[in-house]
Formats: C-alpha cells, structure tokens, sequence
C-alpha cells in the first residue's frame, strides 16, 4: 500500500477530492514509485482512490512498475471502512495488488491486518509504503517492509 504524495493545500473547486499534487509531490511520486519497483515485483492490479491526489500518484507508480492496469474504487477514499477495500481485494485474481489512497483509511487497514485490531493504526506518511505479505483467505498479513518516502526515493535511484 502507498499513501498518496505532497497535495496542493486547496483545490480551485474547493473540493478535497479535486486536491491536485503539487511540483514536489510529482516528483515524490515518481521517486516512490520507482523504489516500489525496485523491491517488488509482479504487480498486476494498481487499485486507488479516486481523489485526483492518489490517483496521480497510482499513475505515477503504475508508471514505475511497467504499466500495470490502474482501476479506481471508491472503497479507497479516505474515511471509509477498511472492511470495504478487503472485500474488494479478495474478489480480485491477482497475485499482488498495490492499493494507493489516504489517511487515515490506510494506516486503519494496515493496522487491522498486522496488529489484528479493528481499531489499530499504524500511520503511513506521504509518498510512504508499507509491504504485506496476505495468506489465503485471512484477513490478517504479516508487514515483510515499512518504506518511508526518503528509503523508496533511495531504492529507486539504486534500482
């Protein structure tokens, strides 16, 4: 999972989910994704919210990765129940997917699947990634790597 970019402060709607990235999250973009890359592979399915923050930022890491489809779910938005995206997920034939969205629904998530607590947390900041390993039909995951955004930006310059 991959928490979206730097995002401008305020869109010109006025709407949150119109919130573009700004120049620096462009670029954190590209670099996140490019260090996703470089220790992931086999990627088939980009799932995100379909704020225009994260969905930049999917494209961005989509990019990176050799163009794996990237499909929007609503499921992803920021103050929805981490139950929705696991349904979601577990309809999907994929072997990995990555999902691309917000706080405080990733962190929520990530939190439910490693600490198996409905209420956990565990924060990703922006342009940060965490990696999880799902067995079977489980809802719980073992984190294989926590990837905060200066670590991904040094991994893809390496890759």
């Amino acid at each position: 999972m991959l928490r979206h970019a730097e995002a401008e402060e305020r869109a010109a709607s006025g709407r949150d989910e119109d919130r573009n990235l700004t120049a620096p999250g462009r670029k954190e973009a590209a670099a996140s994704g490019r260090g996703i890359a470089a220790v992931s592979s086999g990627i088939g399915l980009v799932l995100t919210s379909p704020y225009a923050r994260a969905r930049q930022t999917a494209e961005a890491a989509a990019e990176a990765l050799g163009g794996p489809e990237v499909r929007e779910s609503e499921a992803l938005e920021p103050d929805r129940d981490p139950e929705e995206i696991l349904s979601e997920i577990e309809e999907i034939d994929a072997a990995a997917i990555l999902l691309v969205g917000h706080a405080p629904l990733l962190g929520n998530l990530l939190g439910r699947l490693v600490c198996g607590e409905e209420d956990g947390d565990l924060p990703l900041s922006k342009a940060s990634a965490a990696w999880l390993s799902v067995g079977g039909n489980e809802r719980g995951a073992r984190l294989r790597a926590f990837l905060p955004a200066p670590l991904l930006d040094r991994l893809g310059r390496r890759g």
